[in-house]
């Protein structure tokens, strides 16, 4: 098609978006930045997303299609919480010897499209929900905010007809997952084993009202990855990349992904948000799971999250090991104190 062929290595993609899509403005460098399976170029007004032609036991990344398919997705599900951010798809096109970039609406186009990127509306950084309250700035009109959106949205998710055996049965692989991780002897978390029991005893005595909440249908499609660096507090609230590369990871109970939020939260230096949101959510969406069960989400989610940042820790070089042993050890003091009932143990 071509009288010269693209370079497939996803560098010279960089070097063109850098160079020719965002040009310094105002001596303002265009900052990149990588993810494990992204990189995202950073505008004045705008975000740019590629992804990685990467292969993980999760997802399969290594093929242009499959990339398409994932960036499609992924607008569909974030426009739901972030309406007016993701601006739509971009075709990066190879046409004699030239990167150009195409807006999906203008193809067909001559070129060969050799990947695809999402374009967002960037969000300021001071108003992300990290953000303000590590500054100390969160006011209670914002966190009013964050319910309307947070309510309206699991009004209107769609409910998910999982089994109560496939729910349940989710949760203990999560379960195992965080034990084939954690109890690593090079990892050498001392008493972890003891607060894997405790957890897989909470799962058994909870059981019921494990069963109970798949069987009301309460568990929707979600966001998947609820977090305070997700949260922007603009007029109204949006929360950006959720989950979109597996759907099974957005079925989930809200007040399991709103636990997540209360933890992440409280792990960034304010513990109050969590419960508040838990409260007015319940009394919104006439539906009161109650504290059980959402120490049994909390102690979970600290578990999962103990288990990401452990993972950090198994790479072939690991960046700021005290940083993720650290972080690692936070979320099983969490863990821990959400399995208060559970048995003894510190989960240091």
């Amino acid at each position: 098609m071509n009288a010269e062929s693209c370079p497939a290595d996803s560098e010279a993609k960089l070097r063109y978006l850098q160079a020719a899509i965002f040009p310094a403005q105002g001596g303002e460098p265009v900052r990149c930045l990588e993810t494990h399976m992204s990189w995202l170029l950073l505008g004045r007004d705008q975000v740019l997303k590629l992804k990685k032609p990467v292969r993980y036991p999760f997802l399969d990344f290594s093929t242009v299609e499959a990339r398409e398919r994932d960036a499609r997705e992924e607008i569909r599900v974030n426009r739901r919480l972030a309406p007016g951010i993701y601006l739509g798809l971009l075709a990066l096109q190879w046409n004699e010897g030239a990167f150009s970039l195409v807006p999906e609406e203008r193809l067909p186009a001559p070129g060969q499209t050799v990947d695809w990127l999402v374009a967002m509306r960037r969000l300021p950084a001071d108003r992300m929900l990290d953000d303000l309250i590590g500054r100390h700035m969160l006011k209670p009109s914002d966190v009013d905010a964050l319910f309307g959106v947070l309510v309206l949205f699991y009004r209107q998710a769609r409910r998910c007809p999982i089994a109560e055996d496939d729910y349940v049965d989710r949760l203990r692989a999560e379960i195992a997952a965080d034990r084939d991780v954690l109890t690593l002897p090079r990892l050498d978390l001392q008493h972890v084993d003891a607060l894997l029991k405790r957890m897989e005893r909470a799962l058994v005595l909870h059981d019921g009202l494990l069963r109970q909440r798949a069987r009301e249908r309460r568990i929707v499609e979600g966001h998947g990855d609820l977090r305070p660096e997700h949260v922007c507090l603009v007029d109204p609230p949006v929360v950006i990349d959720a989950l979109e590369f597996d759907v099974r990871m957005r079925e989930i109970d809200p007040f399991d992904e709103l636990s997540f939020l209360g933890l992440e939260c409280a792990m960034a230096g304010d513990a109050g948000i969590g419960p508040r949101l838990l409260a007015r959510c319940a009394d919104a969406l006439d539906d009161h799971p109650g504290s059980p069960l959402l120490q049994l989400y909390t102690a979970r989610r600290a578990l999962l999250r103990a288990r990401l940042s452990a993972a950090h820790l198994l790479e072939a070089q690991v960046r700021a090991p005290e940083q993720w042993l650290l972080q690692t050890r936070r979320y099983l003091v969490r863990a821990s104190d959400s399995l208060g009932g559970f048995g003894p143990g510190d989960g240091h």
